[in-house]
């Protein structure tokens, strides 16, 4: 029969340990000094099975939910979709507008038909916007 086979822990899972022991400690999981007897363990460890044992009494789904740095990339990438949104609607208004000019300097046409996709769209841009907007709370000044 072959032995477990055990894998040694690298600086880079250390210092995901690490990580979730900070955010444990600051969302209240347990005291400083179990903190430090935990932080000085995990750059001890030599493998992983260390390392999960010392965040194995702790709920990972819910303390990775919790993280700041995640909920603050969420919100960049939040904005990030909505920059994209009014750029593609700023290019179809300009598209719209250049093809409503050249149709009245040539054909005489001058109805402003423009009207209608940049207000359906423009709804839809406001539509993704606003309650991007209205979850984002201001940061709270001490």
């Amino acid at each position: 029969m072959t032995a477990p086979l055990t894998v040694r822990a690298g600086d880079r899972e250390r210092e995901q340990t690490s990580n979730l022991l900070g955010q444990a400690l600051a969302q209240g999981y347990f005291t400083l000094d179990e903190y430090e007897t935990r932080l000085q363990a995990t750059f001890a460890a030599h493998t992983t099975d260390e390392l999960s044992g010392l965040v194995a009494d702790l709920p990972l789904d819910r303390i990775r939910r919790n993280d700041p740095a995640r909920r603050q990339a969420r919100r960049r990438a939040a904005w990030r979709g909505v920059q994209i949104h009014v750029a593609a609607y700023v290019a179809m208004v300009v598209i719209v507008l250049t093809v409503w000019l050249v149709v009245g300097l040539t054909a005489g046409a001058w109805y402003f038909w423009p009207v209608w996709p940049i207000l359906g769209a423009g709804i839809g841009v406001i539509g993704h916007a606003v309650p991007i907007h209205g979850s984002i709370k201001p940061a709270r000044i001490a």
